[in-house]
């Protein structure tokens, strides 16, 4: 589990765009994205020990990027960020959790009912046939997610809801877009006042219907693959916003 219980702060990121801000392919992810807010969970590690970058090792220009670029790195290119995960079974995971993962976790817990809980990316799934591109994990004893983002390779993107806090019993799946495979797309997702909303490319938010409460938790964001093949994410925008 990602999150602690420390003291909530208030916290505001600025939301990083390649239309606003033009990202610095010499520099590390977190020259370009601010990456305080996160730990890095990496297919990396040994058996029931993945890799995990705190974000003192994750900020600034001369941050981290795994060695090889093979799973976290900045592409030459266009500057962005680059999440790559293996099929699942060919990575370290942690017990319980057997599928691979490039992935981001917030660290601070907070409020489901404050007034202001903000998730948003922009990026493009340049491989994989299922990937959950984001979470809202519950933070308590369960440790597990209360709604999950997915792309999949015909575009579709979908947000299942579980159905009990244990997990297990399946997810309510609500559709968005379908958008056009490959292309670039941006998403928002919001538990603010008890409510979960999700918008995909700027349109209006949609409330998701909860099938039991919890009053408080944290975003999870990047390439956590679903799917047997490998997967492949570039990123070019992220915030949280609380």
């Amino acid at each position: 589990m990602f999150a602690n219980n420390s003291k909530i702060g208030i916290l505001a990121v600025s939301f990083f765009s390649c239309s606003a801000f033009a990202l610095n392919p010499s520099c590390a992810p977190g020259g370009n994205f601010d990456l305080s807010p996160f730990v890095l969970q990496l297919p990396s590690g040994t058996t029931n020990n993945p890799d995990q970058i705190p974000a003192s090792k994750l900020v600034g220009c001369s941050g981290y990027q795994d060695p090889g670029h093979k799973y976290f790195f900045t592409e030459s290119g266009d500057g962005a960020m680059v999440m790559k995960a293996p099929g699942r079974g060919n990575c370290a995971t942690f017990p319980g959790a057997p599928r691979c993962r490039s992935e981001f976790g917030e660290t601070t817990p907070w409020s489901s009912t404050a007034s202001t809980n903000r998730l948003k990316a922009d990026l493009v799934v340049t491989g994989g046939s299922q990937v959950c591109i984001g979470q809202v994990f519950q933070s308590n004893s369960n440790n597990k997610p209360l709604a999950e983002i997915y792309y999949n390779s015909n575009g579709q993107i979908s947000v299942g809801i579980e159905y009990v806090a244990a997990g297990g019993q399946g997810q309510d799946l609500n559709k968005f877009g379908p958008i056009t495979p490959g292309t670039r797309f941006n998403y928002e997702v919001r538990f603010e006042n008890g409510q979960l909303q999700f918008s995909l490319n700027g349109g209006a938010f949609r409330t998701l219907k909860q099938y039991f409460t919890t009053s408080r938790a944290f975003f999870k964001m990047g390439n956590y693959n679903q799917g047997s093949d490998d997967s492949d994410i570039h990123v070019f925008g992220l915030s949280v916003q609380h």
